[in-house]
């Protein structure tokens, strides 16, 4: 693929083009149609690959849910290279492109040299505005078109395996099930340790599900997760009550995030965190308020509403680390992957403020600009950041999403 070649993450619309091509070489296997638009007017697109065959079993892999994680998309392009090959014609796989268009449109890093470079153009909507998360916050009659036709999908298939690809800017990878899958932590493991990425043994995003192998979490019935006020229940990784597969993967690994060693006092490290993360939070916050709310730019806006939701989550973060829940014994791995979750809050927060401010030329500007890069330069030391290369990103990705669907065949043998 040349684009993964060139060491890039393709755009929505690379990623339509590539799967166009696809369709046009293989017409009697694989089609192309759109399924909607998003809220700006931008085409939702699914790539679909056999299917409605007599045994009927559907998968749906859905790319681009989060703007600020773009491996997904190749790793769709990917997936539907090698199932178009195996020719398994009781299985159809079917490739939601890119879920949010209009986000992917704002996150503009498509070859990140660095932290600093990752964050100089980034952008995460808030929660309402995410397409997997809305129906966890919103009421029905609010959904974005977005979330409905995610859901839409899964009511028209049925799947009996969705695969909702993420990354993670730093850290490892690991994979969150909205049920087990036995045996899926050794193809997993084995896939990881091949490529030299990190596994998250501790993943903040699951803290206290249960794990049945390394890097596998096993969502609860409350769907409760530390990081989050909302019930992953009602999100649309559950919708219909789909057997899901959430694969991360990181942008840079950590060893630090592979540390199964026993941390020596978690419950002190998590109210250091929770301070560092306060303080942070707080500096952001004051640099907010200056620029108040009348903001006529559309992507301003969006990024102003951005900042506000992360900086609204915070304190419900910190209150969990500190609270009567924390944890009186944890793994080295489990406080490094807090630890990594508490910088990058605050630090997405301040550098999406900084897209405004600089765009504003406020003279509030270079001071944000020092702390951003201050921020990201701590980050990556803190944790020893390695590059993990595109290519293997999206061969992980593919390994781990093929293991789940064989994983669950044999389930269900």
């Amino acid at each position: 693929m040349t684009l993964l070649r060139d060491l890039r993450y393709p755009a929505p619309h690379e990623l339509a083009l590539a799967a166009r091509a696809m369709a046009d070489e293989h017409p009697a296997r694989v089609r192309l149609r759109q399924v909607g638009v998003s809220r700006g007017g931008r085409p939702l697109w699914v790539l679909s690959v056999g299917g409605r065959g007599d045994r009927g079993r559907e998968v749906l892999v859905v790319a681009g849910a989060h703007a600020n994680e773009p491996v997904g998309g190749a790793t769709a392009l990917e997936l539907a290279r090698r199932v178009s090959r195996a020719r398994d014609a009781g299985t159809g796989w079917h490739f939601l492109l890119c879920a949010d268009p209009d986000g992917a449109e704002l996150h503009r890093t498509p070859r990140p040299g660095s932290l600093l470079d990752y964050h100089r153009h980034f952008y995460r909507p808030p929660g309402p505005e995410q397409p997997e998360w809305a129906p966890s916050i919103l009421p029905p009659d609010r959904l974005p078109p977005e979330s409905l036709v995610l859901t839409g999908l899964i009511d028209e298939l049925r799947p009996v395996l969705q695969v909702s690809l993420h990354g993670t800017d730093l850290g490892g990878s690991w994979v969150q099930l909205t049920r087990d899958l036995p045996g899926l932590a050794e193809p997993f493991g084995k896939s990881a340790a091949e490529l030299r990425i990190p596994v998250e043994r501790g993943a903040s995003d699951a803290a206290g599900w249960a794990s049945p192998g390394p890097g596998i979490f096993v969502m609860p019935d409350s769907g409760a997760g530390a990081g989050h006020s909302e019930d992953t229940r009602l999100s649309t990784w559950c919708h219909r009550a789909t057997t899901t597969a959430i694969v991360e993967v990181p942008m840079w690994a950590s060893d630090l995030v592979d540390d199964p060693a026993p941390h020596p006092d978690p419950r002190g490290a998590l109210r250091m965190l929770a301070g560092r993360l306060t303080g942070e939070a707080a500096r952001v916050a004051e640099l907010r308020e200056h620029l108040g709310d009348a903001e006529p730019d559309p992507d301003a806006a969006a990024l102003l509403r951005a900042v506000d939701w992360t900086l609204r989550l915070i304190p419900q973060v910190t209150a969990g680390w500190t609270g009567p829940g924390a944890p009186a014994e944890a793994t080295t791995a489990t406080v490094g992957s807090i630890d990594a979750f508490g910088r990058r809050l605050s630090l997405r927060a301040a550098a999406m403020l900084l897209r405004v401010v600089r765009a504003q030329g406020h003279p509030a500007a270079p001071g944000l600009d020092r702390l951003v890069t201050g921020w990201c330069e701590e980050f990556s030391a803190r944790f020893r950041a390695r590059w993990v290369p595109v290519a293997t990103q999206v061969e992980h990705q593919s390994r781990t999403a093929l293991a789940a669907y064989r994983c669950l065949q044999t389930g269900q043998a």
